[in-house]
């Protein structure tokens, strides 16, 4: 949001689509890693749950190495990478330019963002989540004020926005390395030093189907920012406004979501359905209220923010249209992100891909009859999506519970 809100006061709609195509890239590449964070906590909260500290500091170590593995891979094949994302984004030569200079520069966080995809599983799955918050205030804190210096001050364009995430990410590692060391100092060594086959091979047959499901959930919203391009450059960059707001929304709902993977994954590990299930209700309790409060605060107030990340007149002007969808999808959204919590402190991966792969399927079909009705269309398959998302999951968590099959 902050590159977003740096770039969207220059003088070109253009700078904010190379902006939004380029951080599209990096967020679909990330998030497709996030099998290593939702991994991490499903796993290590179960070892918690089991009262096992040395197998969560080996599950601990397994994702690491995982993360590290496909962040320098990442890193080698920039190249062909984005020169295959590219020919499949109809946009302007500008818009393109300034997403390649943006990718160029971001892919080099790759080691510590996936790094830090491990850490905050590791963190949340042992509630330590003050640190998460310590990490999450310094990473935003320098990124702020680095793309303030590098974008305003050094005048360095979209390059200087990508830089400041880039230096940023590295610190927040730096800073839960440093938190780790006493603990990791008095582990054994064999724990830190032996990967085992049987851990790596559980943790990449969850990964494998968080992974689809991950790439089903970037397919489509990665559709969203494609198709937006291909309307023009004003419609991409109010499309980049509001999934902006929508990923702010989603990362406040994601606390409770978080919550429920540690506490589903501890219960679980100690074989007390009981409280695995109040568990979810009341974590669903409160994100009922928060999404609905995040879906107020859209309605209420959701065209200051968007004069806030630009003074654009006619992408402002845009963004004002098609905000209803985005406060739809807020006050059913909530739904979707807690069930994806539930999930994965259960450590049912399987489940959550049929589910997506479901909802990717829901999401194309309205889109391939609505496609006439252009964003539009584009904002109701993104609200059917959601709701096929939330609903499927929903039933199927409640016929686990009536069969007594969730701590199994």
């Amino acid at each position: 949001m902050v590159d977003t809100a740096v770039i969207g006061h220059l003088e070109h709609a253009y700078y904010l689509g190379g902006i939004a195509v380029g951080s599209m890239i990096i967020s679909i590449i990330f998030w497709l890693a996030g099998f290593l964070r939702m991994s991490t906590t499903g796993v290590v909260a179960q070892s918690v749950g089991n009262q096992d500290n040395q197998q969560a500091w080996r599950y601990f170590f397994h994702s690491l190495i995982i993360a590290l593995v496909l962040a320098f891979g990442l890193i080698l094949l920039q190249t062909p990478l984005i020169s295959g994302i590219f020919s499949l984004i109809d946009a302007s030569d500008e818009v393109i330019y300034y997403a390649d200079e943006y990718f160029s520069i971001r892919i080099y966080s790759a080691p510590a963002a996936l790094a830090n995809l491990v850490f905050l599983g590791f963190f949340v799955a042992r509630q330590q989540v003050k640190w998460v918050v310590y990490q999450l205030f310094t990473i935003n804190v320098i990124n702020i004020a680095l793309d303030l210096f590098f974008v305003l001050g050094l005048e360095w364009g979209v390059a200087g926005a990508a830089l400041a995430s880039v230096i940023a990410d590295y610190c927040g590692s730096l800073l839960l390395i440093i938190v780790l060391m006493p603990e990791l100092k008095r582990l054994e060594l064999g724990v830190l030093t032996k990967p085992h086959a049987a851990l790596f091979s559980r943790l990449f047959s969850l990964n494998r189907d968080i992974f689809i499901r991950s790439l089903a959930l970037q397919g489509c919203l990665a559709f969203v920012t494609i198709k937006g391009a291909e309307l023009g450059d004003v419609t991409v960059a109010a499309n980049a406004i509001l999934l902006n707001l929508f990923m702010f929304a989603s990362y406040g709902l994601d606390g409770f979501a978080y919550a429920a993977e540690s506490l589903v994954g501890e219960a679980k590990g100690a074989g007390n359905k009981e409280r695995l299930h109040e568990v979810v209700v009341s974590s669903g309790i409160f994100s009922g209220i928060v999404g609905g409060a995040f879906a107020l605060v859209l309605f209420a107030w959701g065209d200051r923010w968007i004069m806030f990340l630009t003074d654009i007149v006619a992408v402002q002007e845009m963004a004002f249209s098609y905000l209803p969808w985005l406060v739809a999808i807020c006050a059913i959204g909530w739904v979707t992100f807690l069930m994806d919590g539930v999930y994965i402190g259960l450590t049912r991966g399987r489940e959550m891909r049929n589910s997506m792969l479901l909802s990717a399927g829901v999401f194309f079909a309205v889109w391939f009859v609505a496609q006439q009705l252009n964003n539009h269309g584009l904002w109701l398959a993104l609200l059917c999506f959601m709701a096929c998302r939330g609903l499927s999951l929903s039933l199927n968590y409640f016929r686990l519970h009536q069969r007594s099959q969730l701590t199994r």
